[in-house]
């Protein structure tokens, strides 16, 4: 009996550690997939594109920014025309996925030398050629304090 319960305690386990094990993979995976996206676009490459599905969206900071792949590539392409299109730096990522890991969302904190910080998220979906980015939200990161402000300029702006 006590045999037994070691062995199911011992498969238990092993089992646990391949999850926890598989959430890190596919983390990593993740922020990999992410980070290079970005330095694609710090580097001006069009395969920043390709990173993206051919049915995703890309929600910039302007109320006006809401584009499908492709309308977003003929958007973008004067600033890829540049050395460095936009820099985005990734201080805080958190990754989440559906249990097959089939589809991925994350949410993360940006530095941006032309915006200062941001927030975005974004979801991934993974097929058989790999992982692409299905939908990505840029929002610039207000603080309260200065909120009332920003809010009256925009009401200014209109």
């Amino acid at each position: 009996m006590k045999r037994i319960l070691a062995a199911a305690c011992l498969a238990l386990s092993l089992s646990a550690t391949a999850h926890a094990a598989t959430d890190a993979v596919l983390t990593k995976q993740v922020n990999a997939f992410v980070d290079e996206w970005h330095d694609d676009a710090a580097h001006a490459r069009m395969a920043y594109f390709d990173k993206m599905a051919e049915d995703g969206v890309y929600i910039g900071t302007d109320r006006t920014e809401l584009w499908r792949r492709d309308e977003f590539k003929a958007w973008a392409r004067k600033f890829f025309e540049r050395k460095s299109a936009w820099s985005f730096k990734a201080t805080r990522r958190n990754v989440y996925a559906s249990p097959d890991k089939s589809v991925i969302w994350f949410d993360e904190l940006l530095d941006t030398p032309n915006m200062g910080p941001c927030m975005a998220s974004g979801v991934i979906r993974k097929t058989a050629k790999g992982l692409e980015i299905v939908h990505y939200q840029l929002s610039m990161a207000v603080p309260n304090e200065v909120a009332g402000k920003v809010t009256k300029l925009i009401a200014e702006g209109k």
